[in-house]
């Protein structure tokens, strides 16, 4: 059995793609977040041979090294890794504070980027010709919205990292690729009040919040040999964001 790793896994979204992954494909999942949610004690039951949750802090990512050669690849051989795990920094570009941006950064894209690192050398220590990764990205990368310049700039440069990573190992036959859901009923959005959620849905052709299930199943579809023509391309997941 391959393997698929998934970050930021025990709860929202990650938890979505996780449950889409074993009940839709034969891949085994890790998952790696900061701790074991309920959510994510209930998935390991219903597959115990089938996901390892992983207690690691993402802020972190000098560790990931020790994360990989001591965690994750005595596991099994990867096919896949989707970095979904983010944090937020809402705020004015006026109030601008280097921790929170630094901080935000580590998660957000120095991780993924050195996740991206270990898992294109699994690929190549155990030949995984038909390897993907998938970088969950945002709507917020495509449009301005008051508040979340910086965190939209994270998202931006995950897309431009995730397009020259489909140009230098597509020969191989990796293929990389993006998914930029819109407004998702997360942790993530439930700072904002109801009139401000309704603002952003009706900027939408569906006037709605996008289905996390959507987002995820769009995942799973180009984790799997569905898509293999698909690289270097950000699908947006936005019930058609205007």
């Amino acid at each position: 059995m391959k393997w698929v790793l998934v970050t930021g896994d025990s709860r929202g979204l990650g938890t979505e793609i996780v449950r889409e992954i074993l009940c839709n494909s034969h891949f085994g999942v890790i998952g790696i977040s900061r701790s074991r949610t309920f959510e994510a004690e209930r998935i390991e039951e219903e597959f115990k041979d089938r996901y390892v949750h992983l207690n690691f802090d993402l802020s972190e990512p000098s560790k990931i090294k020790n994360l990989y050669l001591n965690d994750i690849k005595p596991i099994g051989i990867l096919h896949g890794l989707v970095n979904n795990a983010a944090i937020a920094y809402d705020d004015i570009v006026t109030n601008a504070n280097v921790d929170e941006i630094e901080k935000m950064f580590s998660v957000n894209i120095t991780s993924s980027i050195l996740l991206s690192k270990y898992v294109l050398r699994d690929f190549l220590l155990n030949d995984t010709k038909k390897g993907s990764i998938v970088n969950i990205t945002s709507v917020c990368a495509h449009t301005g919205y008051k508040g979340l310049g910086m965190y939209a700039a994270s998202k931006g440069a995950m897309e431009a990292f995730s397009r020259t990573v489909a140009r230098e190992w597509g020969g191989l036959g990796v293929r990389s690729n993006c998914v930029a859901p819109g407004f998702m009923e997360t942790q993530m959005s439930s700072g904002l009040n109801e009139d401000q959620k309704q603002r952003i849905y009706k900027r939408t052709s569906l006037k709605k919040e996008t289905e996390a299930q959507s987002v995820a199943s769009t995942v799973r579809f180009l984790l799997s040999q569905e898509s293999s023509s698909i690289t270097g391309q950000v699908l947006h997941v936005d019930n058609g964001t205007i």
